[in-house]
């Protein structure tokens, strides 16, 4: 695949004139949206965006379950639109958990939503009669504070959240310090001649995520540490354009948010979650995982697939979630998977159909 080398991507990292992100000469290569990032020695980062390019053949139908099964080493499955929708489990998810365990597979989940931390997640799984731990959680949440960590992001330094609960969970295990967050939901701007919106200038960083509680103050507060604090990192969780809040209907997600600091700040934001490829490279060294050995399993094409695809991986299409299969043979959709399927329980009636 030819490379492009530029200084900046504008899908994927942004930062302001003549400012520098917080690294350490020891900070490890990873992969952003798509686009590599590399710190060496003390050297400005540099960042090459691939060519995406339309996969020359469709996706196939999933025929032969065992097929794929035995092909990979793990599995990991998105959660909203593939394990549930909502606080609704999809049907026929824990047998097919029980099956793909017994097998000897390892099982990750990835979620791009940030209003639960780990911890959180890990009861919701439970709430739904699923055992899964802890550590084989990992929300874009927890993947704004790993990023933080893994640049060595200044301890004296603050991090401005525009976000819910999961983020300042997170922030606060990892030991950052940081302010905002749903408290901010209930400030108002009392907008009056000569009126000046102060701000802390030890904001080192603004993160931003799906927000409920999201306000004109906030938009004004991020936007004013993004443009006058020097070396002040833009950070998205994601920016997925809707989520599922229900299983009635979809609601407008995390990227609306982003979207209103990108719109005031006309600067586009390091993305850590879906599709970029930082997590994948995080479980991968985690776990010691040959992400040939890796098959990702999403309902979105730009998020999931795209993740999977971005990081090497065999990837597979559910439709219980955002995409239908309309919009996965659309000619206008340049995003293929390996495989497609209804949903993750198919795993075991086409099992039952090969034998």
């Amino acid at each position: 695949m030819m490379l492009n080398r530029t200084l900046v991507s504008s899908s994927s990292l942004s930062l302001l004139p003549n400012s520098k992100p917080f690294v350490s000469s020891g900070f490890r290569s990873s992969s952003f949206s798509g686009g590599f990032i590399r710190r060496i020695d003390h050297k400005p980062l540099r960042v090459m965006t691939p060519n995406l390019t339309p996969r020359a053949m469709a996706a196939q139908q999933l025929e032969n379950a065992d097929q794929l099964i035995d092909s990979v080493e793990t599995f990991i499955f998105d959660c909203d639109g593939v394990i549930w929708k909502g606080d609704k489990l999809i049907e026929g998810v824990p047998e097919t958990l029980d099956m793909l365990r017994a097998k000897g597979k390892r099982l990750v989940f990835v979620t791009n939503n940030s209003t639960k931390s780990r911890k959180q997640y890990g009861k919701k799984f439970e709430t739904l009669g699923l055992n899964v731990n802890e550590e084989e959680i990992f929300a874009s949440s927890f993947a704004a504070a790993a990023y933080l960590q893994s640049i060595n992001f200044p301890k004296d330094k603050k991090v401005y959240v525009i976000g819910e609960e999961g983020i300042l969970k997170e922030l606060d295990l990892a030991g950052f310090q940081y302010l905002g967050g749903p408290d901010d939901g209930k400030k108002q701007i009392e907008l009056k001649p000569g009126f000046l919106m102060e701000h802390d200038n030890d904001v080192g960083a603004v993160v931003v995520g799906f927000d409920r509680y999201f306000n004109y103050y906030k938009i004004q507060y991020g936007t004013l540490c993004i443009r006058e604090n020097p070396g002040c990192l833009f950070i998205a969780t994601n920016r997925d354009a809707v989520t599922h809040l229900t299983d009635a209907q979809e609601w407008a997600g995390g990227g609306s948010m982003v979207g209103a600091l990108v719109g005031s700040c006309q600067r586009e934001p390091l993305v850590v979650g879906k599709p970029s490829t930082f997590m994948m490279d995080y479980l991968s060294d985690k776990f010691g995982i040959e992400k040939s050995q890796i098959c990702m399993v999403g309902d979105r094409l730009d998020t999931d697939i795209l993740f999977g695809q971005n990081g090497g991986c065999k990837t597979l299409l559910v439709l219980s979630g955002v995409t239908s299969i309309s919009m996965l043979e659309s000619s206008e959709n340049k995003i293929q998977p390996d495989f497609y399927t209804s949903k993750i329980s198919d795993f075991l009636s086409l099992k039952a159909a090969n034998v």
